[in-house]
């Protein structure tokens, strides 16, 4: 009997393209957001009720120290995060820093004075880092490429609620209740996203137990090449992080002195000197080589992270003080700041996110689209400070700034991922975070001088300069932008 060849019978149908909602990737992709969507809205309420805090407290002097307490903490906790993450896996990383969020979240409702709710503030930085870094490992290492930037996109998009309902929430919290309860909620609502990752983190788990005894099968988890070990270009770096740690703690304190009375002035002065002269060199250590004179490639993309940071993290930092202490704005009122950055952030990441975007778009043109609106859009407070536009048109302008934001971040992120070697995918992208990170904390230690130097009456011409120089920083990253590729 004749038989037929396996070609002449077998015809290769084509792939179906991989989907978010395949069971493979929906596990992940959906506890994910939930825990993006809590870690919004924390990010949300507090920056919403920070201004009432820092006043309750009698703490205003402090406002900058509060704000840069947890990007202080995240420098370190970053680099420890990668290192942990490419050696033991993203699942460890992640249970700590839900667990950390929870510790956070309670000191800072009880806390007695401002210096207590900073340090909450520090815990919280430590909680976002670990979550962040191993969120975006385990995307790198479940997700294939095609699927990343709609993910990204994804967790852009869970923040549009949290952005709509978090600044009114905490603000009508604060004004019929406590500002204290504020904080109780994200307590309440994270054994939610514990849940929901639990598939995700489980299935993780059983498949580095089964390379690790030397399994059959394609997997997704690279085994790195060192082992469980810490290598000693690892214990470097969290050295180096841990010195500029530091370093910005002194700058931050230290700027929150200066323009005080006697020799706190004096001491103020000094806590700068030694947190710059501690900060320069520690960063250095730990940043890829070439990032500071923006190298082609990885140490560009990384640059541009940080620059990012300065000019919109900084911006977005001081709106809601601007809007309470300039235009008399209550809590509730003062968060629509923030509910504009959230909405305009997810529909740049939304733009970016688009097939027809990531095909026709380079993404050097991304990143310089994105700069360019960023540059703009922080004009808009800054002459809304000076009341030379209206608050509604400021804010509109803000949101033009939110929507570049929302094109740079996950055009910086995906290029970092398809660019970084797997097994350093941790490492890269903590040192990525660490750069935003340290940007942004030394803005709010300048801005923090200005405001502790004219606390507790605060002029319009502090605002106003602190977000022309976050716009001259987003003209720097457009200028930079074609080195990225």
């Amino acid at each position: 009997m004749p038989t037929a060849t396996p070609d002449a019978t077998h015809t290769d149908t084509p792939a179906r393209p991989a989907s978010l909602l395949d069971r493979a990737h929906l596990p992940f992709a959906v506890g994910a957001v939930a825990l993006v969507t809590l870690g919004a809205f924390e990010n949300r309420a507090t920056m919403t009720v920070l201004p009432t805090v820092a006043r309750d407290l009698d703490g205003l002097w402090l406002f900058g120290a509060a704000s840069a307490a947890p990007l202080v903490s995240f420098v370190v906790a970053t680099v420890v995060a990668g290192a942990w993450a490419d050696h033991r896996g993203p699942v460890r990383p992640l249970q700590a820093g839900m667990l950390v969020f929870t510790a956070s979240q309670v000191a800072m409702a009880l806390a007695p004075g401002m210096a207590v709710f900073a340090v909450g503030r520090f815990g919280s930085g430590i909680a976002e880092a670990l979550m962040d870094v191993s969120l975006t490992v385990l995307l790198a290492r479940t997700m294939p490429e095609e699927l990343r930037a709609k993910v990204f996109a994804a967790f852009a998009a869970a923040w549009v609620l949290p952005s709509l309902v978090g600044p009114p929430i905490a603000g009508l919290l604060t004004e019929v209740l406590s500002w204290r309860t504020v904080f109780g909620v994200g307590v309440a609502l994270l054994p939610f996203a514990w849940v929901l990752l639990r598939p995700a983190m489980r299935a993780e788990g059983v498949e580095r137990a089964e390379d690790a005894e030397g399994g059959e099968g394609v997997t997704t988890q690279p085994t790195s090449e060192a082992g469980t070990a810490w290598t000693p270009r690892e214990h470097r770096a969290v050295r180096a992080a841990a010195l500029a740690a530091a370093g910005l703690a002194a700058l931050t304190a230290g700027g929150s002195l200066l323009g005080r009375s006697g020799p706190v002035e004096a001491l103020g002065l000094a806590l700068v000197l030694v947190g710059t002269a501690c900060t320069v060199p520690a960063v250095r250590t730990v940043l890829p080589a070439g990032t500071l004179r923006f190298a082609r490639g990885i140490p560009a993309l990384v640059a541009l992270r940080g620059l990012v940071a300065a000019a919109f993290g900084t911006a977005g930092s001081l709106l809601p003080l601007m809007l309470t202490t300039i235009h008399g704005l209550g809590p509730a009122a003062a968060g629509a700041s923030l509910t504009v950055t959230g909405l305009s952030w997810a529909a740049g990441s939304q733009l970016h996110g688009l097939d027809v975007v990531q095909r026709r778009v380079p993404a050097v043109r991304r990143l310089a689209v994105g700069f360019s609106l960023i540059t703009v859009g922080v004009l808009g407070p800054a002459l809304t400070s000076l009341d030379a536009l209206p608050v509604v048109i400021g804010l509109a302008l803000w949101g033009v700034a939110g929507l570049g934001m929302g094109i740079v971040s996950p055009t910086l992120s995906t290029q970092l991922l398809l660019f970084a070697p797997v097994r350093d995918q941790g490492r890269i992208t903590a040192a990525s975070s660490l750069t935003a990170s340290v940007a942004q904390a030394i803005g709010l230690a300048a801005a923090g001088a200005l405001i502790a130097w004219q606390a507790p009456d605060l002029p319009g011409w502090l605002f106003a300069t602190t977000m022309t120089a976050c716009a001259a920083v987003g003209a720097v990253g457009l200028a930079a932008a074609r080195r990225a590729a």
